[in-house]
């Protein structure tokens, strides 16, 4: 996928989440239908290191989402993440987690930054410590 495709609805879920988090760290999970390229479905999650800082994935809710996004013909797409204090781009800590959370770069990352008053969302793939960046289009 060398573009990632959000419908306004993913866009704003993103968004809202990452919002209401502040002063943490949000995550979540973003999804397409199987077939196609459209991410159509947001899942907030907790962040599990509960910190401003960094984020970590709760494994429990993990597998939950994933066993949703089957049951609803989904594929996993991305994995979202907001910097309450910094601009949205992978932080050291992030790559590193990225390469041990999916070493073969099959999903995308998303990061929303809150530095200013309007958030920025970029996207990026993240590969053997390599950042690429991946255009975003929202379906408005």
């Amino acid at each position: 996928m060398q573009m990632l495709q959000l419908s306004a609805e993913a866009y704003w879920g993103v968004i809202a989440h990452a919002q209401a988090a502040v002063p943490l760290e949000a995550c979540g999970l973003l999804a397409a239908v199987q077939g196609k390229d459209l991410v159509s479905e947001f899942f907030p999650m907790r962040n599990a290191a509960e910190s401003a800082q960094l984020y970590r994935l709760d494994d429990a809710e993990y597998l939950q989402v994933e066993q949703i996004a089957d049951a609803r013909k989904l594929r996993l797409v991305a994995v979202m993440h907001s910097h309450t204090h910094t601009t949205a781009y992978p932080s050291p800590t992030d790559v590193r987690d990225a390469s041990a959370f999916d070493p073969f770069g099959a999903l995308l990352y998303v990061i929303v930054s809150l530095k200013h008053v309007d958030p920025v969302l970029r996207c990026y793939r993240i590969v053997g410590g390599q950042i690429s960046e991946v255009s975003v289009e929202v379906q408005w």
